[in-house]
């Protein structure tokens, strides 16, 4: 246990930063997931929006890197291609 100000502050700011990214982490994995388990087209249409969004937001705070969400969505719109076809 820090016994310095700053570094009591620091610990709660770093602890409130890890369960947001946790919670944005586990919200984004839940959102991929409805897309490669969408039953209609329509549905893995609209889930694929939500996953897009979450994945660009995702990568614009720095919790994952662009290339990992673009290569996310990439992936996401081949199997959406596949469900339509």
């Amino acid at each position: 246990m820090p016994t310095i100000k700053s570094a009591k502050k620091r610990m709660r700011q770093s602890a409130k930063r890890r369960t947001q990214n946790r919670e944005q982490r586990n919200a984004l994995r839940t959102a991929i997931k409805q897309v490669r388990q969408a039953d209609s087209p329509d549905s893995a249409q609209a889930a694929f929006k939500r996953a897009e969004r979450l994945l660009d937001r995702a990568a614009g705070k720095g919790l994952i890197k662009k290339n990992n969400a673009a290569r996310n969505k990439r992936r996401l719109a081949k199997v959406i291609q596949g469900n339509v076809g």
